[in-house]
């Protein structure tokens, strides 16, 4: 991992790597943040992060599943890609209420990782899940104006 990439957006990239190979070979996520860590060299900082991440979506991941269920319904869950999937799962995670990240931030970094790893229509697909998501986060808390 470069030394110039923020530590979340590393930690992100790793996050998704963990829950990308956790869904497809059920492998214990502890033990494939630690192979992949040290594989791609990763900060401690990333590390971290990536931690925090992982285990918010596991503790969340009906909550998450449902509300990409919610927010894409024309897709069945086991149908979309991992990589989209997984994506969704981390950036849902960050729009939580209560989340430090910006979300125009998490969005943006969601996208920047479906353009990365996933597929042709990844970015776009990501970008309109997460758009209605925000739609009806902002349509419940209106910003104080």
């Amino acid at each position: 991992m470069h030394s110039g990439v923020a530590p979340q957006h590393g930690g992100r990239v790793l996050a998704l790597q963990v829950l990308f190979e956790h869904d497809l070979a059920k492998h214990e996520w502890l033990g494939s943040l630690e192979l992949l860590a040290e594989a791609i060299e990763a900060p401690p900082a990333a590390k971290s992060f990536a931690a925090g991440y992982v285990e918010g979506v596991f503790e969340h991941r009906s909550w998450l599943d449902d509300a990409i269920q919610r927010y894409a319904p024309m897709w069945p869950l086991e149908q979309i890609p991992a990589v989209d999937r997984n994506v969704l799962r981390i950036a849902l995670y960050e729009l939580r209420d209560g989340s430090p990240t910006p979300p125009k931030v998490a969005i943006n970094e969601a996208v920047e990782l479906a353009k990365e790893f996933g597929g042709e229509h990844s970015a776009r697909f990501v970008n309109g899940v997460l758009g209605a998501s925000l739609d009806e986060r902002d349509s419940k808390h209106p910003a104080d104006s």
